[in-house]
């Protein structure tokens, strides 16, 4: 019984792979509820992310753990349509009890992103565990579970400073063109998916940069969108103008939900006819930006796997803030995991104090306490009769 997580991350699966197991937010809810019903799992919760997709289940009866493991990951695989992708099982990794709850728990505080600290996965796991909510497949112990993850997360936020300097995987996005251009002052930027989470993030951080002309596309121009309103260096234009605007533009970011590309290498090879200096950044898994457009002379393109390397100065930086929200973290972890452990005694507390009730009855309650104490003794190891005792003094 207890906690189960079967996990996909950019630490094991590379981006081929992690598009595989990039779940729309439907396929998010029938995998929920297919867990349930073909995995056999009593409550079950996804996280899916441009880095990572992580399945949690409850199951609350003693199961083999390898024909455990086998239901979700034949579940999961055929979900991802990656039943038959040779090797697939090698991506992929299994956690069980304390193990799992301490993997969401560094989950929830940036501890395993790519970018240390980064806060936009805290959002991303209140948003999952509100979907299932939604889709009725949480109960009792992944409500409390993500309770105490999202508690925990905001604890390290406020008393360290690993979230101090905000930092993601849309601010290297932007770093990294200014690395490749030597500056992006006078530059002109598209931003395709600026409406979007990652891509409003890539735009909040382009309007605090001066000296840059923006564009960013909407589907609809007659709408209007917060995330296209906070800059007068923001110019709007139809999505599907796009390429009409690409032979001008220095850098282009795409960060969408798109099952498809936003960019392809033919109709991009159509419209540049300028030869200059050009970056391309694909946010989105699965890809949005072809990878065949490296082929257009002096171009670059970053996708979420070439971010490793301007990551590690940022996670080195905060070396010692993860320490502390180490300590935060194993604290709350703790507390999470005696709260666990005494649902499921339930039973037995019960049936012991049925049990004390009738040794009172007989001999009084003196001698059933006593008879307890005794028992105690009798089946506990030394180190958990230490513990009893030291839960029993008056400090």
């Amino acid at each position: 019984m207890g906690i189960w997580l079967l996990s996909i991350s950019h630490k094991t699966a590379p981006l081929a792979i992690r598009e595989l197991f990039a779940f729309t937010s439907e396929q998010q809810t029938e995998l929920l509820r297919a867990l349930c019903s073909d995995a056999g799992a009593a409550e079950s919760l996804v996280i899916s992310t441009c880095n990572r997709t992580e399945i949690y289940a409850f199951y609350p009866k003693e199961e083999q753990q390898q024909k455990l493991f086998a239901r979700l990951q034949k579940v999961v695989l055929k979900k991802a349509g990656a039943l038959q992708v040779e090797h697939i099982t090698d991506y992929l990794r299994f956690y069980q009890g304390e193990k799992a709850v301490r993997h969401l728990f560094l989950v929830a505080a940036g501890l395993d992103s790519m970018v240390v600290g980064e806060d936009q996965i805290l959002g991303q796991v209140k948003k999952a565990h509100e979907q299932a909510r939604a889709a009725g497949t949480t109960g009792k112990y992944l409500n409390t579970l993500f309770r105490y993850a999202v508690t925990c997360a905001k604890r390290i936020k406020t008393d360290t400073e690993l979230s101090k300097t905000a930092v993601s995987t849309a601010t290297l996005a932007v770093k990294a063109a200014e690395e490749a251009l030597g500056g992006l002052q006078g530059k002109k930027i598209m931003v395709i998916g600026g409406t979007g989470e990652i891509g409003g993030i890539v735009l909040k951080n382009l309007y605090s940069m001066k000296g840059l002309h923006i564009y960013s596309t909407i589907r609809n121009v007659t709408l209007t969108h917060d995330a296209h309103l906070k800059s007068e260096s923001n110019h709007i234009i139809d999505y599907k103008e796009r390429y009409s605007y690409v032979d001008e533009m220095d850098v282009v970011i795409s960060a969408t939900s798109s099952p498809h590309y936003t960019l392809t290498y033919s109709k991009l090879r159509e419209q540049i006819h300028t030869e200059k200096p050009r970056v391309f950044v694909d946010l989105a898994v699965p890809v949005d930006i072809e990878e065949a457009v490296t082929e257009i002379p002096r171009t670059f393109l970053y996708n979420m796997d070439d971010f490793e390397a301007l990551a590690k100065a940022n996670n080195q930086a905060k070396k010692q803030a993860a320490k502390e929200a180490g300590e935060i973290l194993k604290e709350y972890e703790e507390e999470f995991m005696c709260w666990m452990i005494f649902q499921f005694s339930m039973p037995q507390i019960e049936r012991t104090k049925e049990w004390m009730l009738e040794e009172a009855e007989k001999k009084g309650f003196a001698k059933a306490v006593d008879k307890l104490f005794y028992r105690l003794r009798e089946q506990a190891s030394p180190k958990e009769l230490e513990a009893i005792f030291r839960c029993l003094t008056d400090e």
